[in-house]
């Protein structure tokens, strides 16, 4: 099931950053990953309730993200650690359905994959701030 679970928060991620970088409608561009993914129903269901609960709490996450790495603008942040930053402070602070420690791993794994050298350790930091005042 991870493998499957982390295969469906790539899908979720990839969806993330087209929507963000080219404007597209978060439907359209999540049907069409995932018609294009073997993934299971349910697998297919985590990516749109992942999609749709960063798009409904956008104002919120990007909130966090103002908070907890004030130095970085969000609209300055690599596109790509935006999405992953977004995606990993809904599973914390929104969706409550997974360990943080298990959304947080997952989202370094993400910024290890597809961001750049210094991705993985920024994404790292802010999340651990965001898990240290959350957990207080």
């Amino acid at each position: 099931m991870t493998g499957t679970r982390h295969k469906a928060r790539t899908i979720a991620l990839q969806s993330l950053y087209e929507i963000d970088a080219v404007g597209r409608r978060p439907e359209g561009v999540v049907e069409r990953l995932l018609a294009e993914a073997d993934l299971s129903a349910e697998n297919k269901d985590f990516v749109r309730e992942l999609v749709n609960g960063v798009a409904l709490n956008r104002d919120d996450i990007d909130g966090n993200i103002r908070r907890f790495a004030p130095a970085w603008p969000v609209d300055q942040i690599a596109v790509i650690d935006r999405n992953i930053l977004r995606l990993a402070i809904f599973e914390i602070l929104f969706d409550n359905k997974v360990p943080v420690k298990v959304a947080v791993n997952e989202a370094v794994e993400l910024a290890k994959t597809y961001g750049s050298d210094n991705s993985a350790r920024f994404i790292n930091g802010v999340l651990g701030s965001i898990v240290t005042l959350a957990s207080r």
